[in-house]
């Protein structure tokens, strides 16, 4: 997956963290993953997570052992290139002819 147009002129640091969580959007990342993914300092890090939040684009969620950074369906780019199949196409593909 790749992060939408709209936040790719944002901090290179940040793009590169949003790139990362874009890659792992079902199950997140931890601090230390992003961190291993990102390649900066744990401050530059911690810098660019508080700006990302600041502006609603992650989200942080606690599953019990461990915290994992979401990203917000806004950032990541779905667009695959292809056109969805239209009705007729799902019915046709359903049918035996």
């Amino acid at each position: 997956m790749s992060v939408s147009a709209a936040v790719q002129d944002r901090d290179e640091v940040e793009v590169a963290v949003l790139e990362a969580l874009a890659d792992r959007r079902e199950e997140g990342m931890t601090v230390f993953e992003l961190r291993s993914r990102v390649d900066v300092d744990i401050d530059t890090l911690e810098d660019a997570l508080a700006a990302l939040k600041a502006d609603d684009l992650i989200e942080a969620t606690n599953d019990g052992q461990r915290t994992v950074i979401l990203p917000d369906e806004s950032v990541v780019d779905t667009e695959t290139g292809e056109d969805e199949p239209g009705l007729l196409e799902a019915i046709r593909r359903r049918l035996p002819f």
